[in-house]
């Protein structure tokens, strides 16, 4: 699968120019007191992925078990997907020996340019392909075809082994055998019916007239820079299991090969961060968010109006904004899979806890930050060292109503501006619990302390 983070980088570049803040460090440690100089490292140890969503339709309406659909049978099947998604898909012709209909490499379009979802019949961005694995035989005829063959995987090797539209003139036209439509379910869903129309008659062959089976299959849904994910025209098959519904019409491989490449690709923000004694300076659980920036960088992942005021706040003893990967050349976005981090550093003495926060870049308004308590710097009397992980969590910060994560409209990288969305029916900071899936805290990020003095 191929994997682009072309239009993440370029969605959040916006944020690089918001921030100009460097790390800023000052310490107000007593001479007796025990203090050390730290460096903390923030990694994204989340996954990148080419896939939105994705999965297998292997049952027909009203039926109740899976298999293919004949004459006036339908598939069907549901999704979200954020505004510039697309969708691919293949079945099986099953009258043939490896054949399938598909949309085209790039997926079709599931939003029009003005953000207005595509609905109706989409039946002309489907097309027949030779997937290139197996010899052709008359369709409908040849004994190495699933219906006629004596086992899966049967035939000899096509001499063409390249993925290539079918151009045979004595087949039918393909909306004479699927319709496929796209149906509105919500504001970002979308429900697909794959529909077989042919009839008795449609296919001409020596031996007779026959109708054309469709077979269960696949889809997938992914944004407009993944493309040529199911196949790429002129080339081999990928082996992933398009094969499999082409001479079988047998989904499973391909659609677990898909499913682990499926998922939401989290960015993590510039944010900021304090060293302090006493209350938190950045957030309270339970209470709404103070008027310090968190919002801004809970909703939008910008840290200047927070670096600000914890630099202005008494109680802090050192603060900055993390802003700039290590290696890059401008401030930006933590991406997944990039090994990119956020280091910062300060000098602490005893009774200091550190807190920050960064955010979870697709969502309305959450982020990450230590417990409520923050992160004890000498628990025991002893400078820390090492993961701090575990003491992390992923907050609300009730300032924005939250949409499903990676689809939402109000989403920093999808949404029109900064600071826009609908209230949160409640405005109290607490742990994310919307009923959303955002994964385990650990598999997004990872926070060391190391003493470096």
């Amino acid at each position: 699968m191929k994997i682009s983070f072309e239009n993440i980088s370029g969605l959040l570049f916006v944020l690089a120019l918001v921030i100009g803040i460097a790390a800023c460090d000052t310490n107000n440690a007593d001479d007796e007191a025990t203090t050390a100089q730290f460096e903390v490292t923030i990694e994204n140890t989340g996954t990148a992925y080419p896939i939105i969503k994705s999965g297998a339709f292997d049952t027909g309406v009203n039926a109740t078990e899976p298999g293919g659909i004949g004459p006036g049978g339908a598939f069907e099947f549901e999704f979200t997907a954020p505004v510039g998604a697309r969708l691919s898909l293949a079945t099986m012709f099953v009258q043939s020996n490896d054949w399938v209909y598909a949309t085209p490499e790039a997926g079709v379009a599931l939003y029009n340019g003005d953000g207005s979802q595509v609905t109706g019949n989409i039946t002309a961005e489907i097309d027949l392909y030779d997937v290139g694995t197996e010899e052709d035989q008359e369709p409908g005829v040849g004994d190495n075809q699933v219906l006629r063959q004596s086992e899966p995987n049967t035939g000899p090797v096509d001499d063409n082994n390249t993925v290539r539209e079918v151009t045979d003139s004595n087949l039918p036209a393909d909306e004479e055998v699927i319709q496929v439509t796209l149906t509105s379910t919500g504001t970002y869903g979308f429900r697909v019916r794959i529909e077989n129309v042919s009839t008795a008659s449609t296919l001409q062959t020596s031996q007779g007239d026959m109708p054309v089976p469709l077979s269960p299959g696949a889809w997938l849904v992914h944004s407009a820079d993944q493309s040529s994910l199911l196949y790429t025209e002129g080339e081999a098959d990928y082996g992933e299991g398009l094969e499999a519904i082409a001479e079988d019409g047998n989904p499973t491989e391909l659609a677990g090969n898909l499913d682990a490449e499926t998922g939401i690709t989290v960015p993590l923000s510039p944010g900021a961060f304090a060293v302090y004694s006493g209350d938190n300076p950045i957030f309270t659980s339970g209470q709404p968010a103070p008027d310090n920036g968190l919002e801004a960088i809970a909703e939008d992942g910008v840290p200047t109006t927070m670096a600000a005021a914890l630099s202005a706040n008494e109680d802090v003893t050192a603060s900055g904004a993390f802003a700039q990967p290590v290696g890059a050349s401008e401030n930006g976005p933590l991406l997944p899979g990039s090994g990119s981090t956020y280091t910062f550093s300060f000098t602490a003495e005893e009774g200091d806890v550190l807190s920050f926060a960064t955010m979870y870049i697709q969502s309305n308004d959450l982020f990450y930050a230590p417990v409520q308590a923050g992160v004890d710097l000498f628990a025991g009397g002893t400078p820390l060292s090492g993961d701090i992980s575990s003491q992390l969590r992923l907050w609300d910060a009730g300032t924005e109503a939250n949409e499903e994560p990676g689809i939402g409209g109000n989403q920093v990288i999808r949404q029109s501006g900064s600071d826009t969305g609908p209230a949160d029916d409640n405005t109290n900071v607490r742990e994310v619990d919307d009923g959303f899936e955002y994964g385990d805290v650990e598999s997004h990020i990872q926070v060391t302390v190391r003493v470096i003095q």
